[in-house]
């Protein structure tokens, strides 16, 4: 789960081609299930479930052409800005698994009324994923101990762990790995280059240690 595969609506794969080569470069790591997660911004990236679930289709078109095995689905991944209110109110979101929905914040600042956007999510319906945690690093672990308190679960990005974004993700990576707080793991993979930079997770013993975890949920979706 968290990719960027669907061409051209955000900033992963721009042209079909690069779609197809990510997708099967995946299958070929031993992925047998994608979901696919576009970007959905008030200002910048307007997704809609239709454009999306469109651009789903236009893959999976192509990927039965080449017989592909593998299974592609799509969700997106939502930021929280401040259009994210009426989203609720609308209930305009694309949900992945068991009315799963990804969040995301910004990487600067701590979003405000957090506590009270989760619980109107959760009211609503959805249940709160919320995306790449390590890379916040204005939250430490309490942060993301009294987040799950709430019932928000945590999706790691496997880049993190390679040192990828930078040593201080990885490190927060790691912390919330050894205090068991993730639940799902994704790729958020954009292109080639984090395609060769996955390969390396197969060895990471941070890895090993998520792969045996009675808590992660990938398997479920």
């Amino acid at each position: 789960m968290h990719s960027h595969l669907i061409p051209g609506i955000d900033d992963g794969a721009q042209n079909l081609e690069e779609s197809l080569d990510l997708v099967c470069a995946l299958q070929e790591l031993g992925f047998s299930k994608i979901i696919t997660t576009p970007h959905t911004m008030s200002d910048f990236y307007k997704n809609t479930p239709e454009i999306i679930i469109k651009g789903r289709e236009n893959v999976q078109n192509a990927l039965d052409k080449l017989n592909t095995e593998i299974e592609f689905g799509a969700a997106s991944e939502y930021y929280v800005d401040f259009d994210f209110q009426k989203k609720i109110e609308k209930k305009e979101f694309l949900t992945f698994g068991s009315k799963y929905i990804l969040i995301e914040f910004s990487f600067i600042d701590a979003p405000r009324n957090i506590d009270e956007i989760i619980f109107n999510l959760q009211l609503s319906g959805y249940n709160v994923v919320l995306a790449h945690p390590e890379r916040y690093l204005y939250y430490g672990l309490q942060d993301y101990e009294s987040l799950t308190s709430k019932g928000v679960l945590l999706q790691l990005n496997l880049l993190s762990i390679t040192g990828y974004y930078s040593p201080e993700v990885k490190k927060q990576a790691e912390k919330l790995i050894n205090a068991d707080l993730v639940s799902f793991v994704g790729t958020d993979c954009h292109n080639m280059r984090h395609i060769e930079k996955l390969k390396l997770c197969l060895t990471n013993p941070l890895w090993h240690k998520l792969s045996v975890s009675k808590k992660l949920l990938n398997k479920t979706l």
